[in-house]
């Protein structure tokens, strides 16, 4: 039996998301797909709980959105709940990323990032120096300067989420694994071992953000000398598909997307994979948030945040 405090979880987990006010019904449909199977009725029975506790509110008639509160109790559920937590949020938006790299046309995956106003030209700098050294997963990013989820005195960035490339092997019969985030080391522009690693299966955060965190970059040395540790993940996609992976990938490059940092099969650099599928390791989009961050800059950013038309990002 599914236990009511999962339940609740799921429903706080669906608005954040989504990003977006929401209505009984369509949160309805949204738990059946994730194995929450619930009437609309029960689903207003739980949101007017939610609303008493503070992590819901109504927005007209448009549904509910989440609190700061509710975005907070999202965020510390119960570890055993949240194991997996990680990786099902990032293959929801794999499957919800639309890109077509053949036409450049649908949605990409995208991280958002909040930065007060007072520092916003000194962080741009910070991105703009991540973009022209090469070492982001794409070759712009795009101001967002109208979004409910973005306070006053703040601007956000959103910067195409790695998630995309899985949508698109995804949507052209291709299952791909997300299986490392990482730090790698890089000696004169030429990639040579994985400092730290940590697999997304199981995790309750994200890898990268532990990393960034804890100081376990070297961005700017990175772009200063051609030398230093940068964020990087490593996803994994049948032997078979090789042909049409790279047709795919060369696709994305013609878009200005920029991976794979190399693949292949079995040893990747000191990383001993499974031999019978090759193993991507791409730069991460994390890596303007972690440039940022070694300058001390304090900015908050979403990993995942949503999907947005790629025209939209290179407008």
């Amino acid at each position: 039996m599914i236990k009511t405090e999962h339940k609740y979880i799921e429903i706080l987990r669906i608005l954040k998301d989504y990003q977006e006010p929401m209505g009984a019904k369509r949160l309805s449909e949204l738990l059946a797909e994730r194995g929450y199977v619930m009437t609309d009725r029960a689903v207003q029975y739980y949101l007017r709980y939610l609303d008493t506790r503070g992590f819901t509110e109504k927005v007209g008639n448009q549904g509910r959105i989440l609190t700061p509160s509710g975005i907070m109790e999202t965020d510390r559920a119960l570890v055993d709940d949240r194991i997996g937590f990680v990786i099902s949020k990032l293959e929801r938006l794999a499957f919800r990323s639309t890109f077509d790299p053949s036409t450049a046309t649908g949605d990409v995956a995208y991280n958002l990032t909040i930065v007060p106003d007072e520092i916003i030209e000194p962080v741009s700098h910070m991105f703009d120096m991540v973009r022209d050294a090469g070492c982001s997963f794409f070759s712009g990013y795009s101001v967002l300067d109208r979004d409910q989820r973005i306070p006053p005195g703040h601007t956000g960035i959103l910067t195409v989420c790695s998630i995309t490339m899985d949508g698109v092997f995804q949507h052209n019969g291709i299952p791909v694994k997300v299986a490392y985030g990482g730090t790698i080391q890089i000696e004169e522009k030429n990639p040579v071992r994985f400092m730290n690693i940590i697999g997304y299966q199981g995790s309750t955060v994200d890898p990268l953000q532990l990393f960034i965190g804890a100081g376990l970059t070297s961005i700017t040395q990175y772009i200063n000398s051609g030398s230093g540790l940068l964020l990087a993940n490593v996803r994994q996609i049948p032997g078979a598909a090789e042909e049409r992976g790279l047709s795919l990938i060369s696709q994305m490059q013609d878009c200005g997307f920029r991976f794979p940092l190399t693949m292949g099969k079995g040893r990747i650099f000191n990383l001993l994979t499974d031999p019978h599928r090759i193993s991507l390791v791409s730069f991460s989009g994390m890596n303007s948030i972690g440039c940022a961050a070694e300058a001390g800059y304090k900015v908050r950013t979403e990993i995942g945040a949503g999907t947005i038309p790629f025209s939209k990002v290179i407008d």
